[in-house]
């Protein structure tokens, strides 16, 4: 796995953690931040912390491309991983243009389809691509 891509999982592992245990993103990432420093671990991912700290910033306005893009699916039926994969993964497409949306498309679809249901990684490819295209049409228009 590629070291963006181990950035993405960690990333992902403390927001579904966030979102698991009903806190605030930043609280868990930092709490990361301090076991790390304190076991004499390596910082963490700088990327990772940049994508944590995007979806935490911005996830009214994640959840509504979300939403917009799911067809028929609400957030809260969403299963919790799927959710975080999502989240992550929009914030990324918004905010982390240096990085191709194939790329990123494609390692969600991985994540959903090793950590949650059958159905996950065609669902997740589904909402991402639509996302995808939305954003892709609305920097045309721009």
């Amino acid at each position: 796995m590629s070291a963006r891509g181990k950035a993405r999982k960690r990333a992902l592992d403390i927001i579904f953690e966030a979102e698991s245990k009903d806190v605030p993103i930043p609280m868990i990432l930092g709490e990361h931040v301090r076991r790390r420093e304190s076991d004499g671990d390596p910082d963490l991912n700088p990327y990772a912390v940049e994508l944590v700290r995007l979806v935490a910033s911005y996830q009214e306005q994640i959840d509504v491309e979300i939403t917009v893009n799911s067809q028929g699916w609400t957030l809260e039926r969403m299963p919790d991983v799927d959710r975080a994969i999502l989240r992550l993964s929009v914030a990324e497409l918004m905010f982390m243009t240096d990085t191709p949306h194939a790329v990123v498309v494609s390692q969600a679809v991985e994540l959903a389809q090793n950590l949650s249901t059958d159905e996950s990684g065609s669902f997740v490819h589904g909402v991402l691509g639509a996302v995808s295209r939305s954003l892709d049409a609305a920097r045309t228009a721009g």
